[in-house]
């Protein structure tokens, strides 16, 4: 999920009656629930190694505590620089106990969108990705966000009309908030095993399917991008749950798997086509020809072969022929320039060049 929902996760937890236990909980919960994404300072050495480390080490289940660690540390830092005591008293072994807790709940929220994380590092390197959610739901958020914003509205009223201050205010709204976020899964996860049941059950491909996906979109839990894959071919489909409606269409929604060529194999064995296909659940790799790709500094010579790498589940950029222009860029894709004795020439994506490590 992005940032803030992480965020607003951990308030939230804290909030649900752990702040009762010691000072601080909430705090410290807060920062723990966004703490694994600090991987993202990988993006220095450029965003293949970015790629490579996000979502693993961090966001991994035996490394939880050592976070909750570094989580404790800083709030320890917060109380030494304060003046005023916290109201209770600071528990500092419920402190490292919660922050591991939020920690870990950054796990499930990042498991549930299709990105997915290696949650079994370092004894297991398979990334897992439930699928169910986008990776930003406004309803999530929305509900979360009112559940830390209300409580505090209402103690701007009873601070106004006189009422005495609570101590622990918003525990309700909060649980209220984490229980709705629970079920909110547990109805897209149902909507999404209906959406691959329909996509399967139907005769939507003229080979056999090999593999089916379903891909959610922001708003509704009704609506899916379907994946299928044939020996020969991909397939794009929407579907709309609440009817059982599959549309596709066979000149637009199909994609012929295309050659592999040698360029493409070169490709493939570069630092960008290890860590890309390492981590691509539905990729579509492709010897474009002579093209400049997007976010290169210079273009390729005639007889080189630009080389793009695609994942399906985050949408795809069509070939419009063998043009000469720098072809549309498509998310999370990336670039490989082969020359014509597959040397590599330069590799490219999020729009910078990648060195070879």
């Amino acid at each position: 999920m992005e940032p803030v929902t992480h965020f607003l996760t951990g308030a939230c937890l804290g909030r649900s009656g752990c702040n009762r236990k010691t000072a601080y909980a909430t705090l410290a919960m807060a920062l723990a629930a966004e703490a694994p994404d600090i991987d993202i300072l990988w993006g220095f050495r450029g965003p293949v190694a970015e790629l490579q480390h996000h979502r693993g080490i961090t966001h991994t289940l035996i490394f939880a505590p050592v976070m909750a660690l570094v989580v404790t540390g800083i709030v320890w830092l917060v109380d030494r620089l304060r003046r005023k005591r916290p109201p209770i008293p600071v528990r500092w072994g419920w402190v490292w106990f919660f922050a591991m807790l939020a920690d870990l709940s950054h796990l499930p929220l990042d498991f549930s969108n299709n990105y997915g994380l290696r949650p079994f590092l370092p004894f297991s390197d398979k990334w897992h990705a439930w699928s169910i959610v986008f990776i930003f739901d406004p309803w999530m958020f929305l509900a979360l966000l009112l559940a830390l914003v209300i409580p505090a509205l209402l103690g701007l009223v009873d601070r106004e009309i006189g009422v005495r201050r609570q101590q622990f205010r918003g525990r309700g709204w909060a649980i209220a908030a984490l229980v709705f976020v629970l079920g909110w899964w547990s109805l897209r996860s149902y909507e999404h095993n209906q959406a691959v049941n329909l996509a399967e059950s139907g005769d939507y491909t003229h080979q056999p399917l090999v593999r089916v996906a379903a891909e959610p979109s922001m708003w509704s839990p009704f609506s899916w991008r379907i994946l299928m894959e044939t020996p020969g071919t991909f397939q794009i489909a929407s579907v709309d749950t609440l009817t059982g409606q599959v549309t596709t269409n066979d000149y637009s929604d199909v994609i012929y798997k295309p050659k592999v060529t040698s360029a493409v194999t070169a490709a493939s064995q570069t630092y960008l086509g290890k860590v890309y296909l390492d981590w691509s659940k539905w990729p579509l790799v492709e010897d474009r020809g002579a093209v400049k790709a997007p976010g290169a500094t210079f273009a390729p010579e005639p007889n080189w072969h630009t080389v793009e790498f695609q994942d399906l589940r985050f949408g795809y950029q069509p070939n419009e022929g063998d043009r000469t222009d720098a072809p549309p860029n498509p998310p999370l894709g990336g670039w490989v320039y082969v020359g014509p004795a597959g040397e590599i020439e330069g590799m490219f994506m999020a729009g910078h060049e990648q060195a070879q490590p």
